[in-house]
């Protein structure tokens, strides 16, 4: 039995209504319990059933959740669908919406094509589990993956909360905390495209897909790539927004403008499960935000800016720049480039923030000044005219590695006339990987290779007197995981090419989005006790606390120092009742090996009611 939250319209018995369905293992009853409060009773109050569903293994469900995306949590969600679209207050259609997990499972879900689905809204998410996730990146093992499956881990272990589920909650806690698998370990022993990562890509079938979908991020945010991808290789109908958020709803997400998402959603929806005509599919395929240069910091309230848009993906009207590297620099045409080595101090990459930014904090790229002084780099000269791109940048190089495994990372930068370096977009190359993630190969050494490295989407500005900048290193922590070998690179020849896309009269005629709105949000009272912070939650008197703390380090000179450690704390609390469970996840290696060790301990009151370790070694695979 699943649990769900579900807010209706007052008159839905007697006028059924079509329901948006939101499916995540983040607890709706504590968890994802504010955001929730503005979003689902709005669409309440415009026609809608709003419903928020936990995940087998999850908050009050039952049941234990093994892994993300698994097969068991598609074939749930369609039971759920189809429950909804057969109950009194439902029209009979389904639309599912989601940010990150629900945002991937909404994709995965309408591939399996159930009847009442007819449309899904997904944000922040991918269509290519190994390639475009927090787990892996060209080939690199990312330190996002691991902070993700330790949060995870830690979430997964929390209880279902007494006053709903009566006394079953101790049975249904002990299950998860005796069965909950080290999620982290089993993505680290598949460290290229295999089948695992195959299942719950969309991309392995475009096709699979036949309802309309609404695909919607922020250039600030990790997960941003695939909406050109749906939108070119999708069949059914589809929109694309990219606005300047980092990895949050874009009525409330920061950088801002933040704009009427909802109202947004309400026109989409309207359309495809009211069969109102709201003009949604009349507009462009694609609306996008061409980001205003800025001077780089680790924490932006706003991206300056405009929206720009395009009829269809690819879009006609943009052309590739071409820019070769020479010894004078990044310049328009080919010249004199004499071969040029990099080997860097492995903590390039501290100015680097975080890969998938909520934006609340200090957690996107700064200043990239340090790294780029520690970096192989070539400028253009100042622009005489600014140059606008939307979409990836590509880099083509020639090299020579003097070691079997390389890691490459490349950063696209607006050089301010103060010598500011504002990283724009960046991609990263395990170069056992330059000829696909299924089998990679080591490299011979000192044999020369061609790669390619895509960096990730970006809609920006590069203003006349600025500078455009390219720089190269073999390393990029934390961002990814340093390889076996401190490895040199030489590079022999190379080029950019920047999609570019000259100002349109027709972007000032976009018709403008509208500000914000939301259903009254509900929040927590926040207090201190200790160490701890704690958030009450009125409503249903329960108190959730937690504490974290992260370590990650590594040596200039050796890639094999690097380690994570990361702990964490969380309670759940009522008066007469209490639980606590503490976690720990320590990541390292060696030359062949990772060296994983994670720890569980629960109690229930001052009752210590569960302790699990963990301790793994796990071949290093070409990574």
């Amino acid at each position: 039995m699943l649990a769900a939250r579900i807010w209706l319209p007052e008159d839905a018995e007697q006028n059924p209504v079509p329901a948006i369905l939101e499916y995540l293992p983040y607890r709706k009853r504590d968890g994802t319990y504010d955001r929730d409060s503005l979003t689902h009773p709005y669409l309440a109050g415009h026609g809608y059933a709003g419903v928020r569903v936990d995940l087998r293994g999850s908050g009050e469900s039952e049941g234990l959740l093994f892994d993300e995306y698994a097969p068991q949590e598609q074939d749930d969600g369609l039971e759920v669908i189809a429950w909804l679209a057969a109950q009194p207050w439902c029209s009979g259609v389904v639309g599912m919406m989601g940010i990150s997990w629900g945002g991937f499972n909404g994709l995965q879900i309408a591939a399996r094509r159930p009847a009442a689905l007819k449309a899904v809204v997904t944000i922040c998410s991918t269509d290519d589990r190994y390639a475009d996730d927090a787990h892996y990146m060209g080939g690199t093992l990312l330190t996002a993956g691991l902070g993700w499956g330790f949060f995870f881990f830690a979430l997964m272990c929390l209880p279902p909360d007494p006053v709903l589920v009566g006394y079953r909650w101790r049975a249904m806690w002990l299950e998860r905390l005796e069965n909950i698998p080290l999620f982290f370990e089993t993505w680290l022993r598949h460290q290229r495209r295999d089948a695992y990562w195959k299942h719950g890509s969309v991309c392995e079938d475009y096709a699979a897909i036949q309802c309309p979908v609404y695909a919607v991020g922020g250039w600030t945010d990790g997960y941003t790539n695939a909406i050109p991808r749906l939108l070119e290789r999708l069949k059914a109908p589809r929109k694309g927004l990219i606005g300047p958020w980092a990895h949050a709803y874009p009525h409330f997400a920061h950088p801002g403008p933040q704009i009427g998402f909802l109202q947004e959603m309400l026109r989409w929806w309207d359309y495809w499960l009211k069969d109102i005509d709201t003009g949604v599919m009349d507009e462009p395929m694609l609306r996008a935000w061409m980001t205003d240069s800025v001077k780089p910091a680790s924490r932006h309230e706003t991206l300056p800016g405009r929206w720009v848009a395009e009829p269809s993906w690819p879009p006609p009207g943009i052309t590739p720049r071409r820019l070769f590297l020479t010894d004078l620099g990044l310049r328009a045409e080919a010249a004199t480039f004499t071969a040029r080595a990099v080997c860097s101090p492995q903590t390039v990459g501290s100015c680097a923030g975080e890969w998938v930014p909520f934006g609340r904090g200090h957690d996107q790229a700064g200043d990239q000044g340090e790294d780029d002084a520690r970096s192989l780099v070539f400028d253009t000269a100042p622009l005489e005219t600014p140059i606008e791109m939307l979409g990836a940048a590509i880099a083509t190089l020639e090299v020579v590695s003097d070691r079997p495994v390389a890691n490459l990372a490349v950063r696209l930068c607006d050089l301010h006339p103060g010598g500011e370096s504002l990283r724009v977009s960046y991609g990263v190359l395990n170069l056992a990987h330059r000829d696909g993630h299924e089998s990679p190969a080591l490299l011979a050494v000192g044999q020369r290779y061609r790669v390619r490295i895509r960096l990730n989407d970006a809609g920006a500005v590069f203003p006349a007197g600025h500078r455009i900048r390219l720089a190269l290193s073999t390393a990029y922590w934390p961002i990814m995981w340093p390889c076996p070998e401190k490895a040199t690179l030489t590079i022999l020849a190379g080029t950019l090419e920047l999609p570019v896309r000259p100002p349109r009269p027709s972007d000032a005629r976009l018709k403008p989005l509208p500000d914000p709105e939301t259903a009254a949000p509900e929040k927590p009272t926040v207090s201190r006790r200790g160490d701890l912070r704690i958030e009450r939650i009125e409503r249903i008197g329960l108190e959730s606390g937690a504490k974290a703390a992260s370590r990650f380090h590594v040596e200039d000179d050796d890639p094999l120092s690097a380690v994570v450690e990361l702990r964490r704390t969380d309670t759940k609390s009522r008066e007469g009742w209490q639980v606590r469970i503490e976690t720990q996840m320590r990541l390292a290696c060696t030359r062949d090996v990772f060296l994983l060790q994670a720890s569980l301990r629960a109690w229930e009151g001052e009752n210590e009611v569960c302790h699990r370790d963990w301790d793994r070694a796990i071949a290093r695979d070409f990574l």
